[in-house]
């Protein structure tokens, strides 16, 4: 079935909608959330409080690509996870690793012009992403997006975890500065 009738049937608020979206999407779902949580039973719950979040939002909301939509969720559903279940004590996972590296390079702001900031920032990512060679891309979506450990995308690719890291940073660097001339940061992108 296809995203736009599997929509159409979270609008008529038909619960075939759950089953058709664990069939064409419940894998999919699961590896997100397993890279993150390193657990089958989180993951399991992470993607079931997607469901329950994407049926939430379906009314009114209604998205092109329900798997993107349904993969941030349980992305942002898994990091909120990993976050409460390691608050105390930090760091051993690659999550935290990934997040870490990439935090230098994102801001984080607060404030009442907060959810233009957050749009603006989204369009910035989207062209810089859209700016990168599809390997160095796609390198950085695997490492950022779906936190691979870096040995999984050196072996995906055929490169040598030396040069997957060394991409890595230069990438991160890019960003770095594309986000500086936007006035994220203060100073020049080199701090």
């Amino acid at each position: 079935m296809e995203d736009r009738e599997i929509v159409a049937l979270y609008w008529s608020r038909s619960e075939q909608a759950l089953a058709e979206t664990e069939a064409r999407y419940g894998s999919y779902c699961r590896a997100i959330a397993l890279r993150v949580l390193h657990s089958e039973q989180d993951a399991e719950e992470c993607v079931n409080d997607a469901y329950l979040d994407v049926w939430n939002r379906i009314p009114p909301q209604k998205p092109d690509a329900l798997g993107a939509f349904l993969g941030k969720i349980v992305r942002h559903i898994a990091i909120d996870r990993l976050r409460r279940r390691s608050a105390k004590k930090r760091g051993g996972g690659e999550t935290p690793l990934a997040l870490d590296e990439l935090a230098e390079c994102v801001p984080d702001r607060d404030g009442v012009e907060q959810t233009l900031e957050r749009k603006a920032l989204t369009e910035l990512l989207n062209r810089f992403l859209a700016g990168l060679e599809p390997t160095e891309r796609s390198v950085f979506l695997r490492r950022y997006w779906y936190i691979e450990p870096v040995a999984d995308i050196a072996n995906r690719f055929g490169f040598t975890e030396s040069k997957v890291k060394s991409m890595l940073h230069r990438t991160r660097g890019k960003l770095r500065t594309a986000l500086a001339e936007q006035g994220y940061f203060g100073g020049n992108a080199d701090e």
